[in-house]
């Protein structure tokens, strides 16, 4: 085994010694990692042709791991390690740094710790891949992984402080953990992990460097961050810290899946991820291992080199409609509202907490006046939401309910009930707070995206108040307006008159106020005899009356119906009104002449009197 220059005995031994399991490989150069050992086959050679799963496999147990390592053409060490452990279906990739060799000896203290606190739970990973698999056993199993990484980069920080020429080395870390159906990912700095599914790949880490720190900001544009000196930085490692933040993930596995662990002296060199999908399409693992390495030392291999492919076995037995699950509970939730602007990453951090819940006809799925915690959105079926007995509305495949449920407690406001065999996504408060307190980008999005949930909610909610206040006045209109008790005859002539002037495009409105004008006038409120002098006369309605009356017309024509009589009434009443307002001035005016010939009356008698001689007066008073 080499000996890197510059251990103390004690580390070396400790952390470089060989591990005595045939189902277990840790690397760090190509002088280690023999053609023989880069390929570590999981299953009977008759079942891994076309990697097959065998009935009864767990994916776990249908596993190729394809691992290869080199040095670069730069680098005088190699600082990376890798692990596959087949028996656990665990694998690592670790880049370490630091310079002086005190990277090698941070990525071999990384992988061996995580081993060895992975290793200590196999009960729990067995349990869970073993049929006995629940949402408490996935969150144990995150937890497992983020604590084993935890306790790496404090024993990390450890050696590091015991010895000052490797004060500051720490190292990068990505591991994935397969159990049952599902993969679970830790990762800390710019290792990456890429998935390959259905002929498309794509990154589910996210790096933790300077240069993309920058991006998600959007403070400088790309030309400018590509000229910022320490842009690949990285901005979190395993043991530069007593403690670090993980990011942990748990992913629902197809058979088929593919995946590809690397350090940044591969993904150095990858432009875009669909250059990677030639060497995914590759039979033979293997060979598509060796040639990645071979295309970072051929675009310069300035850095070390290593990667890991990890292959899910194949099977025929209902992988596409397993496939076809998985890819509606995703679209499901792509296409809500709250979370169609999240990256993929994002999106699949969402789904390890969904979960997918069916109901039989009948079953209830919420219940009125009860408190939940859930928000649900269908992805097949159909189900009632009702007040008390009475249907309000149907929801089906791509609806959702109970959004408010998700940032506060409080009692259901109506049920929903299943009408047919159906099948909900359901997403808890709790697992939705769990990510806002974790993932502080997502957070910022997701609690933005509610904010406009909520706002449509409220304009929805307004347009509805409107249209309510509208129809009830009209109904109450059209029921004032017109006796209860007309004949059938007339109100199918009205229906029929209206459906007519629909269908030729004709304003309904106008037409109804025209024909008033050529109706018989209705009485006069005071009994006066209609001529304008007694009284105000009011138009004659068309023979339309309530929808009430004629149960026969549909729901649009009602309205129709409802909203012609209101607009007719109010034209009468406009009409009464300017009438009033004309009597009114025009009495004023009879009025006001009335008082000035009267005192022109008193003028002119007061001029026609003979005077009085003052003596008269006086004799008079006497």
């Amino acid at each position: 085994m080499l000996r890197p220059h510059g251990f103390n005995r004690d580390i070396s031994d400790e952390w470089f010694a060989p591990i005595s399991d045939e189902n277990t490989r840790i690397g760090r150069n190509a002088a280690e990692t023999a053609p023989e050992a880069r390929t570590i086959p999981c299953v009977t050679a008759a079942w891994a042709l076309g990697y097959l799963l065998p009935p009864g496999m767990g994916l776990s147990e249908a596993i190729h791991y394809f691992p290869k390592t080199d040095i670069g053409r730069a680098r005088d060490l190699n600082e990376d390690n890798f692990l596959v452990d087949k028996k656990l279906a665990l694998t690592i990739v670790a880049d370490g740094m630091g310079g002086h060799a005190a990277g090698e000896v941070a990525s071999a203290i990384a992988v061996r710790v995580i081993h060895q606190e992975v290793r200590k739970r196999v009960d729990l990973v067995k349990s869970y891949e073993h049929g006995r698999a629940s949402r408490d056993g996935a969150r144990e199993i995150q937890h497992l992984m983020e604590s084993a990484v935890l306790r790496a980069c404090s024993r990390v920080h450890e050696e590091a402080k015991a010895d000052a020429s490797k004060r500051g080395m720490g190292t990068t870390l990505s591991s994935l953990l397969v159990a049952g159906h599902h993969g679970f990912v830790a990762h800390v700095g710019d290792s990456r992990i890429y998935l390959y599914r259905n002929g498309k790949v794509q990154q589910i880490t996210e790096d933790h460097t300077v240069y993309n720190e920058l991006v998600r900001r959007g403070r400088l544009t790309r030309e400018q961050i590509e000229k910022v000196a320490q842009k690949n930085a990285v901005t979190r490692a395993v043991g530069v810290y007593e403690r670090v933040d993980v990011d942990t993930l748990m992913i629902e596995l197809l058979p088929g899946d593919q995946f590809l662990l690397a350090s940044d002296g591969l993904h150095g060199y990858i432009n875009h991820v669909a250059e990677l999908e030639p060497y995914f399409e590759d039979e033979d693992g293997e060979r598509a291992a060796a040639e990645l390495v071979d295309l970072a030392n051929k675009k310069g291999g300035k850095d070390n080199i290593t990667c890991v492919m990890v292959r899910i076995g194949r099977s025929d037995q209902s992988t596409a409609d397993q496939a076809r699950r998985l890819e509606q509970k995703r679209e499901a939730l792509r296409n809500m509202p709250l979370f169609s602007k999240l990256q993929e990453r994002e999106l699949l951090r969402i789904m390890q907490v969904a979960e997918v819940l069916e109901f039989e006809p009948g079953e209830d799925v919420v219940r009125e006046g009860d408190r939940g915690d859930e928000l649900f959105i269908v992805i097949d079926g159909m189900l009632n939401i009702l007040r008390g007995e009475q249907v309000l509305s149907e929801v089906g495949p791509g609806e959702h309910f109970g959004e408010m449920a998700l940032i506060r407690s409080s009692p259901r406001s109506a049920t929903v009930r299943a009408i047919e065999r159906s099948e909900l996504i359901a997403l808890r408060r709790g697992d939705f707070f769990a990510i806002l307190r974790k993932e502080y980008e997502l957070a910022v999005k997701l609690l933005w995206q509610f904010l406009g949930v909520l706002a449509d909610r409220l304009d929805q909610t307004s347009r509805d108040l409107s249209n309510a206040k509208e129809e009830l006045a009209a109904e109450d209109i059209s029921d004032a307006l017109v006796p209860e008790d007309l004949d059938e005859p007339a109100l199918a002539a009205a229906a029929a008159a209206l459906l007519a002037a629909r269908e030729n495009g004709d304003d309904l409105t106008e037409t109804m106020l025209a024909d008033t004008a050529q109706l018989p006038s209705a009485p006069p409120p005071d009994g006066g005899d209609g001529d304008g002098s007694d009284g105000v006369v009011s138009p004659a309605l068309p023979p339309v009356t309530s929808a009430k009356t004629l149960p026969s017309l549909s729901t649009e024509l009602r309205q129709e119906l409802r909203t012609r009589l209101a607009a007719q009434d109010l034209a009468a009443r406009d009409l009464a009104a300017q009438d009033l307002a004309a009597r009114d001035l025009a009495a004023r005016d009879l009025a006001a002449r009335d008082l000035a010939a009267q005192d022109l009356a008193t003028k002119d008698a007061a001029s026609a009197a003979p005077p009085v001689d003052e003596a008269d007066r006086e004799r008079s008073s006497t």
